[in-house]
């Protein structure tokens, strides 16, 4: 049976009609390397000539070939994972994990992590808290596929996407809610890590400080500090500084493991320290007392990281595409003051 073509370039395919990529990059005036480049994200495509390839697909209602594009570009069902080396522990990552673990497979994707710089044979990149100075990153966002980060990629390179959270404002909010029951020495125990949710945590608490004219007392913990390391560094705070009034800690996990610390220094969490986390965890909800933390929410962060990478392959997202992933406060006893 004869496959009969889209007449018009200006006009979407009707009933049984299937436009094709050369229907699309005649629609766009382009060619079809250039059409295939711009919906697959790949290539050095200029924004217009990409928008404007998108523009035609969706006017005719163009539809990747799934099969057909496996033989033409090597579409493999899989996408790769990275993320940074962490502590087993470390429940955001885990969770983060299983977000994209089962999207992928809603979408009928496989899953492959990667933990080198070697890229294996997938369709696009999905990497989580991506650091700059991380080389194997660098080599990941330079492999000349479709990459989502999950948060804010501070490098030269350019990921096709991006899922991010605005840390900024939740964190004021928290520091707000500190304020307010009374604190006025809150102290961040911060990463030392480079991903952009870490700068952006203490870019914030110093602007937070300086506005309502408040010392600044950051502490900085090595990124995956062990709890004993954690207690020290307490310790050695509250011991230095004893005016502290308010703890949060940034790291997933950090809050709970410097609680028989605070309790060492004979000072009493929810009376006079308020503690207070910045990721929000199990170990958070089971502490005694329970600890304000903000939800980040991992597990859809890691399902939204697939739903963009889909929509990019398929030509549905433009590349570019920044979305926003909301998270929330959850206030327990640690801060009732």
């Amino acid at each position: 049976m004869r496959r009969v073509r889209a007449g018009n370039p200006g006009t979407p395919a009707g009933p049984g009609v299937s436009a094709t990529l050369a229907d699309v990059a005649r629609g766009a005036g382009v060619s079809k390397t250039t059409a295939s480049d711009a919906l697959r994200g790949h290539g050095r495509v200029s924004d217009a000539t990409r928008q404007a390839v998108l523009d035609a697909a969706r006017r005719l209602g163009y539809s990747p070939n799934r099969s057909a594009r496996s033989l033409r570009t090597s579409v493999t069902d899989t996408i790769a994972l990275h993320i940074p080396e962490f502590l087993t522990s470390a429940e955001y990552y885990m969770a983060f994990v299983f977000g994209v673990a089962e999207q992928a497979a809603r979408a009928g994707l496989n899953v492959t992590l990667v933990s080198s710089g070697r890229v294996p044979q997938v369709d696009g990149l999905i990497l989580c808290d991506p650091m700059p100075d991380n080389p194997v990153v660098d080599q990941l966002m330079n492999a000349g596929l479709p990459v989502v980060t999950a948060e804010r990629y501070g490098g030269d390179s350019r990921p096709s996407g991006v899922i991010w959270s605005d840390h900024g404002t939740s964190l004021t909010e928290l520091l707000d809610h500190l304020r307010a029951r009374g604190a006025r020495r809150p102290v961040l125990i911060a990463s030392d890590s480079t991903a952009d949710w870490t700068l952006t945590l203490q870019q914030t608490y110093a602007h937070w400080c300086a506005e309502h004219g408040i010392p600044r007392l950051l502490r900085k913990a090595p990124f995956g500090a062990s709890p004993e390391v954690l207690r020290g560094l307490v310790g050695e705070l509250l011991a230095g500084t004893p005016e502290t009034d308010a703890i949060v800690c940034a790291a997933d996990g950090a809050a709970a493991a410097v609680l028989p610390e605070i309790r060492s220094a004979g000072r009493v969490v929810g009376e006079d320290l308020l503690l207070a986390s910045c990721v929000d965890s199990l170990a958070m909800r089971t502490a005694e007392p329970p600890i304000t933390a903000i939800d980040l929410r991992p597990r859809h962060m890691g399902a939204e990281c697939v739903r963009l990478l889909c929509a990019l392959l398929t030509g549905e997202a433009p590349h570019g595409t920044t979305r926003t992933l909301a998270i929330d406060m959850v206030v327990r006893a640690s801060t009732h003051a």
